[in-house]
């Protein structure tokens, strides 16, 4: 119980940091989450299959993916794929992936 707990936790921590780094870097997106697996959409709304995956905005995302490799945060390389926690992260680690984000998104 407590590893899914911890799980729980680092996901929800996850999936507030990235909706609030692309919130603020005014960036349509869309984050979807079960449990520990995490993925980041950039479109407007809730992605249903892959048809709406393949629609979203694939220059936003490649912008994010290499921010985030050029601050050491190494994310799944497509925009068709999720990522998935492990209990082996820390809530610092959650967050430097969040501040790392916040900059790739800006920037």
């Amino acid at each position: 119980d407590e590893v899914y707990a911890k799980l729980e936790a680092l996901g929800a921590r996850l999936e507030d940091g990235l909706k609030r780094a692309a919130t603020d870097a005014k960036v349509p997106h869309c984050v979807q989450r079960v449990g520990s697996m995490i993925t980041l959409f950039f479109s407007g709304g809730p992605v249903r299959n892959f048809a709406e995956s393949a629609a979203t905005n694939t220059e936003h995302f490649n912008r994010f993916h290499g921010g985030l490799l050029e601050r050491g945060v190494y994310w799944p390389p497509s925009k068709f794929e999720a990522a998935f926690l492990s209990v082996a992260l820390t809530d610092d680690d959650i967050d430097k992936t969040c501040a790392a984000a916040a900059e790739a998104l800006k920037g």
